[in-house]
């Protein structure tokens, strides 16, 4: 199994954190099942059809389809052998890329086709006539880029500096101060949040100081969990592991047992 991250093109670089693939050719074993982590953005996913379905909790997915915020893990399997292109974006790109309401895909996803009619089902026939990946990363930014002179117009300022600051701080910042920054009310910018991140700026914070944590365990920061625990303010070990098994689907002992070297927010899940 392989898997990269490509970073993308210049003019898309305030959009798309980056683009990944996942590749197997395996045949030894009948299916792989990953669960996926609550990571603070949205993204696209594109399976060749030719390697097979590809499946979350037993559902089918559609070959090409946009997901909204995660609230919570999930399970997503494949056949043995599987090709994946996927696009992480930054969390408003729901709003300011495809014109959506965010929180209308918070926990959810939809096909291409059902989101852009012609147009999404003629970007699905072109990811599948393309016979490679790079091809294929460049028809999904050809498609992007069309989209942002259409929907440009839903970029907001005050969304993108809350969204730096909560970032810059790993989810460790007070709300209060930022809204009296912004000058707005609790209610005001917690509508406009959801409808441009999908969900509540405190719920946010939470997944972003979990994502924090993730690094530092993924990276080997640390050698005990309560040191991680501390640095990024839980109020103690115990705490740190709920936050963990709410987000991840598993402790944070068994994860560094499961995760693929390299990918950020997936692994396998191995019985």
């Amino acid at each position: 199994m392989h898997y990269r991250q490509i970073p993308p093109p210049a003019h898309l670089k305030n959009y798309i954190r980056y683009f990944w693939i996942l590749e197997s050719n395996d045949t030894n074993i009948l299916s792989r099942s990953f669960r996926t982590i609550a990571e603070g953005q949205p993204g696209l996913i594109f399976q060749s059809p030719d390697k097979g379905a590809m499946y979350q909790f037993d559902v089918e997915l559609p070959s090409v389809f946009l997901y909204g915020q995660s609230t919570r893990y999930g399970v997503i399997s494949f056949a043995s052998g599987f090709s994946t292109i996927g696009i992480c974006f930054y969390p408003d790109a729901l709003r300011t890329v495809f014109g959506l309401d965010a929180d209308e895909l918070t926990d959810a996803c939809t096909s291409l086709e059902a989101l852009s009619g012609k147009q999404g089902s003629l970007l699905s026939e072109q990811l599948m006539d393309e016979d490679s990946n790079t091809h294929r990363i460049k028809v999904l930014s050809t498609y992007l880029s069309s989209l942002l002179s259409k929907n440009n117009k839903y970029e907001n300022k005050s969304i993108q500096y809350l969204l730096s600051r909560i970032m810059q701080s790993k989810g460790i910042t007070s709300l209060d101060d930022l809204r009296s920054q912004l000058q707005v009310s609790e209610r005001s910018l917690e509508r406009k949040f959801r409808q441009y991140v999908g969900i509540t700026p405190k719920l946010f914070c939470r997944i972003s100081r979990f994502q924090a944590s993730l690094n530092e365990l993924r990276t080997g920061r640390h050698e005990k969990l309560s040191d991680i625990a501390y640095e990024n303010e839980y109020a103690d070990q115990s705490h740190f592991i709920r936050s963990f098994k709410e987000f991840a689907g598993c402790s944070p002992l068994q994860y560094q047992k499961m995760l693929l070297e390299g990918v950020e927010n997936f692994y396998e899940n191995r019985k």
